[in-house]
């Protein structure tokens, strides 16, 4: 492999798509090269490894704010648009991060710009003590934006400790208000305790609470107001998010998405003239607001995609680095760290990967759709050879 110079420095050159995945190389070479080169500040990226360096920056000029941190796979719902299978393979539990290897690691994400961190699963809440998680977490004064996404189905026994804990938002799955909808979505029984739980966190004050719905064609697209009018009532922001083909979701198909367009032209019915809202946001949700003032967002990740803003990445629950929900490649963290590698060394890696992100891939498989080649993304033989594939292993 050829050497660039930067400086006095001989480094060798940021990952690019035409020399392959930027997640590969950075392993290849990570292997490679002795501790010292990466003390050296003109390596990985041209700029120092420094703890207040808050701006890094991917190909695209997109910085590296917001991590999706999943504590676990398991999930105790199967969804039919993200477990839509009957039997699953699970990460082994001896590969799972501890919560002290999930602080240690986010200490050097928020020390090189990250201050948002999401809960995530799989189910989170099937983690034992996630508390005790939330606790820890928020000793680092870095992390500025705490969330928790869940199903909702055991929240209601562990909201009050999550509030005591300090966390600051909570945002609860909720694609329909008719129980026995539900249970023909989930094959699981639980409704009730899902309201439970957003109940209960309505009551205790968190910063904010939002319902996320998976909108779709032919399902719950009657629903959407009703939706709203539910979280007027407990205080909640409703998202709709449009049903996505991403690693699991091996039911998915374009005539199932109820698109952005279509979920506008349902609730101006109801409701009347809807203004969009405007603000400089890397959030996902495009806001709107009713007559009323009433706000709600739309995640049209399907028909629209946010790939040109987003500032998020996620870790697995053992461990594994992934820059796109869509990447087929992720970068293994837990070994480094169990191996004892300098902080700093561990740093450079995140680093020189992040700075040659190029991706895009809810855009590059919009781009699929236009010219008729949008199949499955991963077919079911591949998800049980790799369970980092799926969905609910990465944090959705």
């Amino acid at each position: 492999m050829g050497k660039t110079r930067r400086g006095s420095t001989y480094c060798p050159p940021v990952a690019s798509q035409s020399n392959g995945s930027p997640v590969r190389l950075a392993t290849s070479l990570a292997a490679a090269l002795p501790d010292s080169f990466f003390e050296h500040p003109d390596c990985f990226g041209g700029t120092t490894v420094n703890p207040q360096t808050t701006d890094i920056l991917d190909t695209f000029g997109r910085p590296l704010k917001s991590l999706r941190l999943s504590v676990t796979d398991r999930c105790n719902l199967r969804c039919k648009y993200c477990m839509p299978e009957e039997e699953y393979a699970w990460l082994p539990r001896e590969t799972l991060l501890s919560f002290e290897e999930m602080c240690a690691l986010t200490e050097l994400f928020t020390e090189l710009g990250v201050d948002k961190v999401r809960l995530t699963g799989g189910e989170p809440l099937l983690r034992k003590d996630l508390s005790t998680l939330i606790r820890m977490l928020l000793e680092n004064p870095r992390i500025k934006d705490l969330a928790l996404t869940t199903n909702g189905i055991l929240l209601a026994e562990q909201a009050e400790g999550f509030h005591a804990a300090g966390l600051h938002r909570v945002t609860v799955s909720l694609d329909t208000l008719k129980p026995k909808r539900f249970t023909a979505l989930t094959r699981r029984d639980g409704h009730d305790k899902v309201l439970a739980g957003i109940d209960a966190v309505a009551r205790l004050g968190f910063r904010s609470l939002k319902l996320d719905t998976v909108a779709m064609r032919g399902f719950n697209d009657d629903e959407l107001a009703d939706l709203i009018e539910y979280g007027k009532g407990v205080g909640a922001e409703v998202r709709f998010i449009e049903y996505m083909d991403v690693g699991g979701a091996t039911d998915w198909s374009m005539d199932k998405v109820f698109s952005r367009a279509a979920i506008l032209e349902r609730l101006s019915q109801r409701y009347g003239p809807i203004e969009p809202i405007m603000e400089l946001s890397s959030a996902p949700a495009q806001r709107f607001v009713l007559p009323d003032g009433t706000t709600f967002g739309i995640i049209p990740s399907t028909t629209a995609p946010f790939c040109a803003a987003c500032d998020r990445s996620r870790l697995t629950g053992d461990g594994m680095w992934y820059l796109c929900l869509y990447a087929k490649d992720g970068l293994d963290l837990r070994g480094p760290l169990r191996a004892g590698s300098p902080a700093e060394r561990i740093k450079a890696l995140i680093r020189s990967v992040w700075q040659g992100r190029q991706d895009r891939g809810a855009e590059e498989r919009k781009e699929l759709e236009q010219v008729g080649a949008r199949g499955k993304l991963i077919g079911v033989d591949k998800l049980r050879e790799d369970p980092h594939l799926e969905m609910h292993a990465r944090g959705g």
